[in-house]
């Protein structure tokens, strides 16, 4: 797991948010509704019961009418992460998994530092949720959340997503190596169909594709057996260099497809190698989801 400098580091960032706080809790949000925080938002005409000390006297002056002045509340957001434990991302010499459970410390870590409300999920068990508040003293838990996650068997993230609890606007991070083919099918369009779904649900998207190292440069050759570490299929191939080509060639079309639609949607999309230095990945790579 990451240590106290990495997490110093990132104390100094937020994530971006694409709709305001309707919550009621207090935190560090811009909410939809009006409130007693330092940033004036706009004047109303005086009612009875308005506190005098709001009153703005300069406009009486000019215009001999009471107006007073609103500011934004601050609430707290919420900040949903998903990670896929299935057991394809047990995989890679620097395993997907393990990725994964650095991803979500991250982005949990953020929430928590700048008084969020965070629920974290496991997409195989979804009643199996993690929901905390209160600041970055309550990080322990979710580091100990994190450690007990199993990666096997298989995930179904589109019914993961739908069985979200619903808490108002927020930021939906989904974290997970998307080997699921039905999601991805260019046919039914389900990859899209979920970013269409959060966009419903005023979430901000942000997908975090999870991906060892060997799948991103393949080194295998010859003649080899697949074996799908989920349904334990099997798969004969020769591996060459025309194959390789065209695996290289798809997985390109595959990333731009799921960029694309995150940037439809107002999210954000990283490809993220398990095998990166995580500084490099976290403070360069993720830049596109913190409000900077």
């Amino acid at each position: 797991m990451l240590d106290s400098t990495f997490y110093d580091t990132l104390s100094r960032l937020q994530l971006r948010m694409s709709h305001k706080s309707s919550l009621n809790m207090a935190g560090n949000r811009k909410s939809v509704q009006k409130g007693i925080s330092a940033e004036f938002s706009d004047f109303r005409e005086y009612m009875p019961g308005d506190d005098l000390r709001r009153m703005d006297w300069n406009v009486y002056a000019r215009l001999d009418k009471l107006y007073i002045r609103e500011y934004m509340e601050e609430k707290e957001a919420v900040v949903s992460v998903l990670v896929d434990t299935s057991a394809s991302m047990d995989y890679g010499a620097e395993s997907k998994a393990e990725l994964a459970r650095d991803l979500a410390a991250a982005v949990s870590f953020l929430a928590l530092n700048n008084m969020d409300r965070l629920q974290l999920y496991d997409m195989k068990d979804m009643g199996r949720r993690l929901s905390v508040s209160g600041g970055r003293n309550a990080f322990a838990k979710v580091l100990r959340w994190l450690e007990r996650l199993s990666f096997s068997g298989e995930a179904d993230m589109l019914s993961a997503v739908k069985k979200m609890q619903r808490r108002g606007p927020g930021v939906t991070v989904l974290i997970s190596d998307f080997l699921h083919p039905d999601l991805l099918d260019e046919n039914t369009k389900s990859y899209e169909k979920l970013l269409q779904y959060l966009d419903y649900c005023k979430q901000r998207p942000v997908v975090l594709h999870t991906m060892a190292s060997e799948e991103l440069h393949i080194t295998l050759e010859g003649a080899l057996n697949l074996i799908d570490s989920e349904t334990e299929s099997k798969l004969r191939l020769t591996v060459d260099a025309r194959a390789i080509d065209h695996y290289e060639r798809e997985l390109n079309r595959l990333t731009e497809r799921m960029r694309k639609g995150c940037a439809g949607g107002r999210g954000a999309y990283v490809l993220c190698d398990a095998g990166k230095d995580r500084n490099q990945l976290v403070f360069q790579d993720l830049r596109v989801i913190y409000d900077i």
